[in-house]
């Protein structure tokens, strides 16, 4: 229940001339042309069909004499000494309605015709078909199959082969899916890249040598034939990539390494070596490869039968394709990942991607100028403090950061307002982090309470280890996502190291709602699995990756990220099966040891947790101010929402407005009182 932070058009091309694409319009008319072809063809199809639907039965001049004058004849029709016909129901053990035979030589010229009127009297329809006929008759079963292959042909071979061009009609499957953009056709240049300010002057020297390769060369220099972005996800590496094509005056090829495979063996290495054909035919040039991880991972891992599968070809014509460079090509691969331990070596060495340019999650300078980059399209009002919101999101990545602007310009607008103001950047922080607040849920008052004396634990031991512990941001009731409370924290500086008194705080703040809800209710339920996890997870890398256990010492126990999947398909591990004990039981003992310290903590405050509690339950919401003045042992006296709801329906109800002077001046807004709504 408690939550810790976790710290187009192409560019001018003069050596190949292309023509423009066709345009849209012309595509549109005649694709619709060729559907509207392709129902009629397949209503032709059906008519067709159900009209020759009938299978013929050849059958005897004595059968049908005989049922020709028991009337079970419909229909008759002539043609020549040929006969067809349908009798009026299907034949006693058949399930066949339509005949044929052929009357005795000569016989339709002569006698035949009379006969047949006499036989069949009134009861059957005769009709009689010239030879000219014939032809047609014969040809009218062949339609449906001619109209099906010029189907076949026409909307499937004829279109591959169209699209295939000079390559055959297979041939457009290894053509590369890039998309070139040009300086002209992006609105972002480095301006507009803030936060990660070492990243980007790293790819400022590649834009300048772009623009003056001379300048570099004149001492020998060689161009970096690959520059790779490494960072976690939101961290801005395709916004920086995109900042490369907006400053540099040279096409620029983007790429997902997805594009690259297919279900069709060589396909990915065939578009590879079309890519850099064209890189190299319009050099100088970038090439953007966007998660290069999807076909550069390190071969011979997982469960592949070797060097021959798809994934590994493309890889292998990367490797082939970037080491393969003249020297004056001047074409630049820049790849992002967020995954470089997955990555072969063969791809991350010197002379392919020379450079590993490392895209960090921003610090507090970083994520003000963020929030400054993204605020320029929203309208801020004057009490809006970013210092604040940058301080209060510590871990938050550039995508998080404009997530919040986003949401806060989205509330703003919803809730009538003229501009952005703190409250809304507030929630949407929270709603980002944690999820959006379920105010209209109905929770049942036992629950309530329950939830108030959990997050009053939490809330009380964070701040009786201050300063350990980060110091307490907001604490509310109110459900937010899959939790029913929250106790947020500020942290005053952003953690890139976890000390050891910091993750003994943290455990014990995750005992502290557990521990209170028992204390006061008598029962437990099943919303501390969330804090159940976290302690587990700090305490068992306490003892196993981060050396913090005297019993073990300092032995790396935790799982090796670049130990090959394919030779450890058993799962095996590097200690024994002691040792594995050892380490449960440690675990255990730790945190055995800090929950009865924090039961005694909590314990000698039992008061203060009650008092804590029941602000909750009153007011819901408590910001800082207030759990210190709690904490103090001062009473809160402000007014709830539901006594500012009251005070406004009786405003609304008196029909003379009171003036400003016999305003009540004992009922004041305190800090991060909810105003009214109105």
């Amino acid at each position: 229940m408690a939550e810790q932070q976790r710290p187009d058009r192409p560019p001018n091309n003069k050596k190949n001339g292309r023509p423009p694409a066709a345009g849209t319009g012309m595509r549109f008319g005649r694709g619709v042309f060729g559907w509207v072809l392709f129902i009629g063809l397949v209503i032709m199809l059906l008519v067709l069909l159900q009209q020759n639907r009938g299978q013929y039965r050849a059958v005897s001049w004595t059968d049908f004499q005989t049922q020709l004058t028991e009337g079970k004849v419909k229909t008759l029709t002539v043609e020549g000494d040929d006969i067809t016909g349908e009798y009026v129901s299907p034949q006693a053990g058949t399930d066949f309605k339509f005949f044929k035979l052929s009357a005795p030589t000569g016989g339709s010229s002569q006698w035949l015709l009379p006969w047949l009127l006499d036989k069949g009297g009134k009861q059957t329809e005769i009709k009689v078909e010239n030879n000219g006929n014939l032809l047609i008759n014969l040809l009218l079963p062949l339609i449906p199959w001619l109209l099906i292959f010029g189907f076949i042909w026409f909307f499937v071979f004829r279109q591959l082969r169209n699209s295939a061009g000079a390559g055959g009609m297979l041939g457009n499957f290894g053509r590369s899916r890039h998309k070139i953009t040009s300086k002209e056709h992006t609105n972002v240049t480095f301006d507009d890249v803030a936060g990660i300010e070492e990243a980007k002057d790293e790819v400022m020297e590649i834009v300048e040598f772009l623009k003056n390769p001379k300048k570099f060369q004149r001492l020998g220099g060689r161009i970096p034939r690959g520059v790779l972005l490494v960072g976690e996800p939101g961290t801005g590496k395709t916004l920086l990539a995109k900042a490369i094509a907006g400053e540099a005056d040279v096409p620029f090829f983007s790429i997902s390494g997805s594009d690259f495979v297919e279900m069709f063996v060589g396909v990915g290495a065939s578009r590879v070596r079309d890519l850099f054909k064209q890189a190299k035919d319009n050099s100088p040039c970038i090439i953007f490869l966007d998660e290069i991880d999807a076909v550069g991972r390190r071969r011979g891992s997982g469960f592949s039968s070797g060097g021959h599968d798809e994934r590994e070809q493309t890889l292998n014509a990367i490797l082939v394709e970037m080491d393969g460079f003249d020297t004056n090509d001047q074409v630049i691969v820049v790849a992002s990942t967020n995954r470089v331990d997955v990555l072969d070596p063969a791809l991350t060495r010197p002379g392919r991607f020379d450079r590993q340019v490392y895209v960090p999650l921003p610090d507090v300078k970083g994520r003000m100028e963020i929030l400054k980059v993204h605020a320029r399209k929203v309208k801020l009002g004057p009490n809006v403090d970013l210092l604040k919101l940058a301080r209060a999101t510590p871990g938050f990545s550039g995508a998080d950061l404009a997530a919040i602007i986003n949401e806060s310009a989205l509330g703003a607008t919803l809730a009538g307002k003229e501009f952005i103001e703190q409250d809304d950047l507030e929630e949407a922080r929270d709603k980002v982090r944690f999820g959006r607040a379920n105010k209209s849920r109905v929770m049942d008052e036992k629950e309530k309470i329950a939830t108030a004396y959990h997050e009053a634990g939490h809330a009380v031991v964070q701040h009786l280890l201050r300063p350990d512990a980060d110091p307490i941001h907001k604490v509310t009731i109110i459900p937010r996502g899959r939790a029913l409370g929250a106790t947020m924290t500020l942290p005053e500086k952003d953690r890139y190291n976890y000390s050891k008194k910091w993750c003994i705080a943290f455990i014990k703040m995750t005992f502290g709602g557990r521990i209170a809800e028992e204390m006061f209710t008598g029962d437990t339920n099943s919303g501390v699995f969330g804090d159940i996890r976290q302690a587990t997870s700090i305490a068992r890398k306490m003892i196993t990756e981060w050396g913090m256990n005297e019993r073990l010492g300092f032995v790396f126990y935790g799982e090796d990220e670049n130990k090959n999947a394919m030779f450890d398909m058993g799962g095996s591990k590097d200690y024994s099966e002691q040792t594995q004990q050892i380490i449960d039981e440690e675990v255990k003992k730790l945190i055995d040891r800090l929950f009865d310290e924090t039961r005694q903590m909590l314990e000698a405050h039992k008061d203060r947790i009650e008092a804590l509690a029941k602000a909750l339950i009153r007011y819901e919401t408590l910001d800082a101010n207030d759990v210190d003045r709690i904490m103090r042992g001062d009473t809160l006296s402000k007014p709830t929402v539901s006594d500012l709801l009251d005070r406004e329906q009786g405003r609304r109800s008196t029909t003379i407005a009171p003036s400003q002077d016999n305003a009540d001046p004992d009922i004041r807004l305190g800090p991060g009182t909810l105003p009214a709504p109105g």
